[in-house]
């Protein structure tokens, strides 16, 4: 009896199954290279963000998007060389440099100080924008207008404020850059640019949020030996009432307009099939009145064979002319154009 219990103890122990291993534990930990470049913090020498530094700048809209953008800035540059030289009295060359984008928070930390910040208005949009005026240029600006000479830098002093005569001749030019900033956004919008204030410090020319997403404008300007740089940073949402006009492809100097489609609508529109209507006279009913009509009943009108018939189509009325009978058809002859001012009233 011992044996057979033994014998049995043992197959059932044959036949249970074996237990099963745990996983093996594949965890590893990150090198610190490794969570660098998981954080974007690699410290690698181009500009390029990776990690979750591009996931969370990925939420910036490129200034590619709104083509029309480089159209009007083109024509600002083109504009404002002209306007700096009468201003001047200088040969004054204007380039673009750059178009970009970047938040407002880390744009404005990053602008070289001493500098001079315009806060101004964009009227129509209802929002602000932001100019940057470097130290060469200003000092640059100050020396041509108050008569310096040719081939000779001009004088910085560093680390004193600006006085109020550079301030003044710096406004000067400011207003005469909006001026011809409103003229280049003219043939998409008409706006107007006016200056608010004028800023040394970049913690009172706050007019976004710090992350707010902006468009990056640099402008060189160049004297002879002399110039400097000027940044227009708008925000995207200045941009927004005209967001849809800016979207659209430059076909030329007409701004988006394609001559060849309005040539063809234009021909087509001629051979337009529109019905017109011939009215002789028309009064007002009570409708009780209307509902007792009957076969044979009549209805007099105030008019006399004489009368001028109205012409309408769609319910405007475009001519008046007198009735007649020609080739045994009932016609009008058009005696007078109708005006727009008497159809409205």
């Amino acid at each position: 009896m011992a044996e057979a219990a033994e014998k049995k103890a043992d197959d059932a122990h044959a036949s249970a199954p074996e237990p099963i291993d745990e996983a093996p534990d594949n965890d590893r930990i990150l090198e610190q290279e490794e969570i660098d470049s998981l954080l974007g913090l690699a410290g690698d020498d181009d500009d390029d963000e990776t990690g979750i530094q591009a996931i969370l700048n990925s939420a910036l809209v490129s200034y590619e998007r709104l083509p029309m953008l480089e159209v009007v800035f083109d024509r600002l540059v083109r504009m404002m060389s002209t306007s700096l030289r009468n201003f001047t009295s200088d040969n004054v060359e204007v380039s673009l440099d750059n178009i970009s984008s970047a938040r407002f928070g880390d744009h404005l930390n990053a602008v070289p100080l001493p500098a001079m910040l315009a806060v101004f208005k964009a009227e129509e949009w209802d929002n602000y924008a932001l100019m940057t005026i470097d130290s060469a240029l200003i000092y640059s600006i100050v020396d041509v207008l108050l008569g310096g000479r040719r081939g000779t830098a001009a004088m910085r002093i560093e680390g004193r404020p600006y006085t109020t005569i550079e301030r003044n001749l710096v406004e000067r030019m400011i207003h005469v850059i909006l001026a011809d900033l409103s003229a280049a956004f003219d043939p998409i919008s008409p706006v107007t640019f006016r200056f608010e204030r004028l800023e040394t410090n970049p913690r009172f020319a706050t007019i976004a949020r710090q992350a707010n997403a902006t468009i990056i404008v640099t402008l060189r300007v160049d004297m002879e030996d002399r110039g400097g740089r000027i940044e227009l940073m708008i925000p995207y949402a200045t941009l927004e009432p005209i967001r849809e006009l800016l979207l659209q492809m430059f076909m030329g100097e007409k701004f988006g307009r394609d001559s060849i489609w309005e040539g063809h609508l234009t021909s087509e529109l001629w051979q337009t099939e529109v019905a017109i209507h011939a009215v002789l006279d028309q009064i007002e009913l009570p409708l009780s009145n209307v509902l007792n009509w009957e076969e044979g009943s009549q209805l007099e009108l105030n008019c006399t064979p004489r009368s001028l018939i109205e012409l309408r189509c769609g319910g405007i009325t475009m001519f008046r002319g007198s009735m007649g009978q020609r080739n045994a058809n009932i016609s009008v002859q058009v005696r007078e154009k109708a005006s727009v001012e008497e159809d409205q009233s």
